[in-house]
């Protein structure tokens, strides 16, 4: 950080607080403090250079213990929602004697519960502390997916599905959120593409615990297999999520047991610099929770950016699926579950390369267009050819473009909606919930009776995909024609400035 050299910025400074003296209530006092956040708050805008030493320094220690916190939290929530498809294929749809519309139900009844809840979960996250708050949402699903071992018929199964949703709805969109709030815009995808390798990696690593676990520990303790499954990836959660409790920094503005000082101020000002508010300053405080979702609402660049997600996650779908797909390609039992892994493992070279590409570059509509034109053609391809193998490896290439596009249209709505922070937390988890609202009738575009080409489920993601190509470049226009207007650099850091101060004098009055 450069040192601040502004003699009359100095002088200001010095003049006004020379007549400060802290007294509680005192109006004049308070008015001079705003005053000395205002005038410091220039100074530090005026003297900011990108790239400094100290700046990547920060940003490597931000990676080291930020990004592995969330990454757990993913894989762990992720590999909650992938198991059902895989503990089904793996003895329970004998057990249970499940149809393919009870199935059907299981899944929609998780996407329920998952998208009414995100946007409350949302906004309790920006006036609590994160390292509480989503790995205590972790230890609570934990505690569900070990239950779902212990039903005995798909009714129960389904009920606890039904509150596993309302568990996990925190996690993604809270993450999401948790995110922006500690890295600039064009840092972000990169990031949340490492987050996001945890949604593939999950489908891959279910595939593989879930051929082990069925073959090797089918009857153990007079336990199903797949019982087992649900068991030991619950109480993997839990044990995961108490030790993140204990590593998981909270935002810029009051990490003080994670940052010092100067980097709490250079968190912050390296955020004000795109001019992005940050969650818990004195602006975003100040609003109540009915006014931040009314101005949510009232922005059009949500609904366009909740449309966009909608197709992504409607495409998107087919992962509950492809155990399934993998059983109709000829693969069954174990050796089935080893050959779901290819798909996710294409989607993880899709996710990492088309973020990384998108921060490099500095734009994201590009990429989603590119991805969703590619992924248009390799599923024309997979509906079209007979050949099983031929669709089989058409279908892993195909699979990843979706999984491409889902963390790009995510961190859109950082760049789109940039402040004020509850705002921009309302517009993550709604887009989100909304978005999730499209698996709710996706999960019934593969029932069994389709098989083995799966025409109708085919036809929709391909679509979808095109109509996302399309509406990308057309959103994007209209993005760059109308866009939203941004907080200045010293504004923002005015309002972080008056939020530690607050914090300090109440720490002090304690």
């Amino acid at each position: 950080m450069a040192n601040i050299g502004d003699k009359d910025v100095d002088q200001r400074i010095e003049h006004v607080t020379s007549g400060v003296s802290v007294k509680s209530g005192d109006s004049a006092n308070n008015k001079d403090a705003a005053t000395v956040d205002v005038l410091q708050a220039q100074q530090i805008a005026a003297q900011w250079v990108d790239g400094t030493t100290e700046e990547n320094r920060l940003l490597r220690k931000l990676d080291w213990r930020i990004l592995p916190c969330c990454w757990v939290l993913y894989l762990l929530g992720y590999l909650d929602r992938a198991n059902v498809s895989n503990a089904k294929t793996g003895g329970m749809e004998v057990d249970f004697n499940l149809t393919s519309e009870q199935y059907s139900i299981i899944v929609l009844l998780f996407f329920v519960s998952y998208l009414v809840a995100e946007v409350p979960a949302n906004m309790i996250l920006t006036r609590v502390r994160p390292h509480v708050f989503l790995p205590g949402l972790g230890v609570i699903w934990g505690t569900f997916a070990a239950l779902m071992g212990a039903t005995q018929n798909w009714s129960q199964l389904a009920g606890i599905r039904f509150l596993l949703g309302v568990a996990e709805a925190g996690f993604a969109p809270g993450c999401a959120f948790y995110l922006s709030t500690w890295y600039r815009r064009y840092e972000l995808a990169t990031r949340y593409a490492f987050l996001y390798t945890s949604v593939p990696l999950a489908g891959a690593v279910s595939g593989l615990l879930a051929g082990v676990i069925t073959e090797n520990m089918d009857g153990a303790g007079g336990l199903a297999g797949w019982r087992w499954l649900f068991i030991l990836e619950g109480v993997a959660s839990i044990v995961a999520a108490t030790v993140i409790f204990f590593c998981m920094p909270d935002y810029p503005s009051n990490s003080n047991r994670f940052l010092d000082d100067e980097e709490t101020l250079l968190a912050c000002n390296r955020l004000a610099v795109d001019g992005i508010d940050m969650a818990q300053s004195a602006g975003s405080e100040e609003l109540s929770h009915w006014t931040v979702f009314k101005m949510t609402v009232k922005d059009w660049r949500v609904w366009a950016q909740c449309l966009l997600f909608v197709l992504v996650t409607g495409s998107q779908t087919m992962q509950y699926f492809i155990p399934t797909l993998v059983k109709s390609f000829g693969w069954k039992g174990h050796e089935g579950q080893y050959h779901t892994i290819p798909a996710y493992m294409a989607a993880l070279v899709y996710v990492v390369l088309s973020c990384w590409l998108a921060d490099k570059y500095k734009t994201k509509w590009p990429f989603i267009c590119a991805l969703s034109a590619i992924g248009t053609i390799l599923f024309i391809a997979v509906t079209t050819t007979r050949d099983r193998i031929a669709q089989y490896v058409l279908t892993i290439f195909a699979f990843g473009t979706i999984y491409g596009c889902s963390p790009l249209v995510k961190t859109w709505v950082s760049d789109v909606i940039p402040q004020p922070a509850a705002k921009r937390a309302v517009a993550i988890a709604l887009i989100n919930s909304i978005g999730n609202a499209s698996s709710i009738y996706s999960s019934w575009l593969w029932p069994d009776k389709d098989a083995p080409r799966y025409i109708p489920g085919f036809a929709t993601t391909t679509t979808w995909l095109g109509v996302l190509c399309v509406l990308s470049a057309v959103f994007a226009y209209f993005f760059k024609e109308y866009p939203v207007e941004r907080m200045d650099h010293a504004e923002v850091m005015a309002a972080a400035l008056r939020a530690q101060r607050e914090a300090d004098e109440k720490g002090t009055k304690a």
